[in-house]
């Protein structure tokens, strides 16, 4: 039975894999398809989409490269990530909306190194981008900083000491809610697909009320397989989908070394996508 994953990050946001060599691993791990959804950038797609139909070319396995992104939005109060798959990402809204999305990063990255300044932590933006060049920055790369330099012992207590959300050092950046993100994928011609529900820890009646509203704005489809699911939450999400005329999507959130013994294609070892997932989300887009 052939496999795909659809929820992938590259170095371009918080990965450790470049596009290139996500694609060659991809091929290794026997993968069809594999979809490229880095946080609230697009980045990566035109490199990954670029080798992949050169080695078509040159008669190496065929891989499909889904060009995507996640977006991190907000819902009182929880963070949501909202998954576009087979996205238009080069259309000159889309990109203008990007671009808003990186400024408002920058300009809380900017904030955010001055607070770690007043910790004596010899920190600046441009330092963080200078060992993480074409990178978006996230926290997974100030807890790669701070542990490079000595300031910590392990990316864990970087969270715990400096970057978590109830740390003084932490400043929350603007957000879309997940109705903006769903309007957005679509108007860029892809599938807005809710990425894994039981990780925000909603609770039944508050999580089908999202899932509710996100339907009546044009969402297409839940993250029904995913690394960390127990059976149950996997039952609990294709019951969503079903209730709700909602397409199944599942992908590992594959990081690379960011996110330790979690890896592509079989998620932490028993995690798998058959291809019939990806070719009803296919037929949904004709």
């Amino acid at each position: 039975m052939h496999q795909v994953d659809l929820h992938t990050h590259t170095s371009k946001s918080d990965g450790t894999f470049t596009p290139t060599e996500l694609v060659d691993y991809a091929i290794q791990k026997r993968l069809t398809a594999v979809a490229i959804t880095d946080h609230d950038t697009t980045e990566g797609l035109d490199e990954a989409l670029s080798y992949a139909a050169d080695l078509s070319k040159q008669g190496k396995p065929s891989l499909e490269v889904i060009p995507g992104i996640e977006f991190s939005t907000e819902y009182e109060g929880k963070d949501v990530h909202i998954v576009g798959l087979y996205i238009s990402y080069d259309a000159l809204a889309f990109q203008a909306q990007l671009n808003a999305f990186v400024d408002s990063r920058i300009n809380r990255n900017i904030k955010m190194c001055a607070k770690l300044q007043e910790a004596d932590i010899d920190i600046t933006y441009e330092k963080l981008q200078a060992e993480n060049p074409d990178a978006v920055i996230t926290r997974a790369h100030y807890a790669a900083y701070l542990q490079a330099h000595g300031y910590v012992k392990s990316r864990q207590e970087a969270f715990d000491r400096y970057l978590g959300d109830h740390t003084k050092y932490f400043i929350p950046r603007e957000k879309v809610t997940p109705t903006q993100a769903v309007q957005l994928i679509l108007e860029a011609g892809g599938i807005p697909v809710l990425a894994h529900p039981p990780l925000y820890h909603m609770g039944k009646e508050r999580l089908e009320k999202l899932v509710a509203s996100l339907k009546n704005a044009g969402l297409m489809g839940i993250e029904a397989i995913y690394s960390t699911y127990t059976n149950q939450d996997e039952r609990d999400m294709r019951r969503l989908a079903d209730k709700y005329d909602l397409l199944l999507s599942g992908g590992s959130d594959f990081h690379g070394d960011n996110k330790p013994g979690l890896d592509l294609a079989v998620g932490y070892g028993k995690f798998f996508v058959p291809e019939e997932i990806l070719d009803r989300i296919k037929s949904a887009r004709s």
